[in-house]
């Protein structure tokens, strides 16, 4: 607007809020349009009336309502039945845990459940209570790659399509399987618009382009004529496959918690979009597949900063693993509520050691990640048990596992007898690969103690964990979220997209060039005065 021409007016029914926080209330109220005005009393705010030519309160930027239902992407919402576009992730050993889904979806979230690392039972009894509990509501279930126990990925795929598992979301995978592309293709059928549906979804966690292409782009042809052969899809099913990408959505993981390549969003998010545009380009898929942000999402700030940049969806996970609802101990949930952002360290992963592939765990308070790190140093270095010196077993033995490792190893082929005897076989002829599965015993436990609580192994727990949690700590330092006896999932995810929302607004008001004092440019946790709306 330039100077000459005179600026907009503002009546209304009453006063204008002045001061700032008068402005800010008045921001808070999404719903509305919010007039900014300036008038013998400073700057204040008003919500309804009408502008005009004359008036008392001139009018100098306004903002129109701007929800959180209005954040992302419009079809990730009719995709899942979903009321905004935000994602609890999983966090494996069921820490994402069936309450917490139940309690996700009941709010109009979706949730996916923490499958990986679990014995199949487990995921059937959870996924019983879905059906039970949440019939029609949305869910996912977490299917992670499984590179050294491939009968975990394929019997986890074998009870999703059993119960008719909705959606898939796939992580950590470093190249397709034929389990993910099964689960997939199983759930086609001709129909719909565009003469194909996908009743099975797939949501795609990744962090590298390579792997994200693989998504994009139809089933390999080898992989869909061996489902053929072998009876696990049909012909007409494999015909279909030919006009549908393997994933509806494409995740982007940034600097998260458990597996990750700790690479910052804005570095990484624009590059996937592009590359999600290129191929949509070539391939011409009729729909668009929508690609979401992950990692570092732990305040309403990071979600506004993502759906900002083009995000369709916004998915959390290390701030949901305090809440009441997440599946592990209480002492853990205290940990992670003292968290700050540098409190995170890398480590080796239980479920790709011998691969040397890592996780991000935290470290405050805990001895976990240096121990894992000497384990796999030692497999790297020796052939195998026999080869290890005296001093670096006894170590071993006396300080980290507190036990023999002939003992060890009768509890490991116990546990392996039951869940996968291909490993047992294969270290009978390798000591090497016998030394992985008895290193591997420890990294599996602190993953046990931390999610049972068990006191007398508190220096050893393995937390997954990412900076979010230090963020999100930040954020709510004061309020009654800063206890995680009063952090429940849904009401976490109602407050980051609620103050997403906020700061779109204020996003606004600075384009027009409204300098904002820090008192109104931030989003206040509300006290938790009226009960979340919960589906029937």
């Amino acid at each position: 607007m330039s100077s000459e021409q005179p600026r907009p007016r503002w009546s209304g029914t009453g006063a204008p809020a002045v001061g700032e926080s008068g402005i800010q209330d008045a921001l808070a109220r999404l719903d509305e349009t919010v007039y900014i005005l300036r008038g013998r009393y400073g700057l204040g705010a008003a919500v309804g009336g009408r502008v005009h030519a004359g008036g008392e309160h001139e009018v100098i930027a306004a903002v129109p309502p701007s929800g959180p239902e209005r954040l992302g992407s419009g079809a990730f919402l009719d995709a899942y039945g979903v009321r905004e576009a935000y994602m609890s992730g999983a966090m494996a050993n069921g820490i994402a845990s069936a309450d917490l889904v139940i309690a996700m979806a009941r709010a109009g979230y979706l949730a996916s459940y923490g499958a990986a690392g679990l014995l199949p039972e487990a995921v059937e009894q959870a996924l019983g209570r879905f059906a039970a509990e949440i019939p029609g509501l949305p869910y996912a279930c977490n299917l992670i790659h499984s590179p050294s126990e491939e009968r975990l990925e394929r019997t986890a795929v074998d009870l999703y399509l059993r119960h008719g598992v909705p959606c898939v979301e796939a992580s950590a995978f470093l190249g397709l399987t034929p389990h993910i592309v099964r689960y997939r293709l199983a759930g086609l059928r001709a129909g719909g618009p565009h003469g194909v549906v996908a009743e099975n979804k797939v949501i795609a966690k990744i962090s590298r382009t390579e792997i994200a292409e693989q998504f994009i782009r139809p089933a390999p042809e080898a992989m869909v004529r061996a489902l053929v052969e072998e009876g696990a899809i049909t012909a007409e099913q494999a015909r279909l496959a030919e006009r549908v990408p393997l994933a509806d959505d494409i995740t982007v993981e940034a600097d998260s918690g458990g597996h990750t390549d700790r690479r910052p969003l804005p570095a990484q998010l624009p590059v996937l979009m592009r590359q999600r545009d290129a191929l949509m380009k070539e391939l011409g898929y009729p729909t668009r597949i929508r690609v979401g942000a992950a990692g570092g999402i732990g305040t309403p700030e990071a979600a506004w900063a993502a759906f900002a940049m083009g995000a369709d969806y916004v998915v959390t996970g290390s701030v949901n693993q305090s809440c009441v609802e997440a599946g592990t101990s209480s002492q853990v949930k205290e940990m992670l509520a003292q968290a700050d952002l540098a409190d995170c360290e890398m480590a080796p992963a239980a479920d790709m050691f011998e691969m040397g592939v890592e996780l991000q765990v935290l470290k405050r308070g805990t001895l976990f990640p240096m121990r894992a790190r000497l384990l796999y140093e030692l497999y790297r270095d020796h052939d195998g048990i026999d080869d290890l010196p005296a001093a670096a077993r006894r170590r071993i033995e006396t300080q980290i596992f507190r036990r023999p490792l002939e003992d060890v190893w009768a509890e490991t082929v116990g546990y392996f007898e039951r869940r996968d005897p291909d490993q047992l076989a294969r270290a009978a002829a390798s000591p090497k690969r016998r030394a992985a599965l008895i290193f591997r015993w420890y990294l599996g436990m602190a993953s046990r103690w931390a999610k049972t609580g068990e006191a007398d192994r508190a220096v050893d727990y393995q937390i997954w964990c990412g900076p979010a949690m230090g963020s999100f700590n930040s954020w709510v330092r004061g309020t009654y979220l800063a206890a995680p006896r009063n952090r429940h999932v849904a009401d976490v995810a109602r407050h980051i997209m609620t103050g997403a929302a906020f700061h779109q607004r204020l996003s606004l008001l600075r384009a027009a060039g409204l300098a904002l004092s820090p008192a109104i440019a931030d989003y206040p946790v509300p006290q938790p005065d009226q009960a979340l709306e919960v589906r029937p």
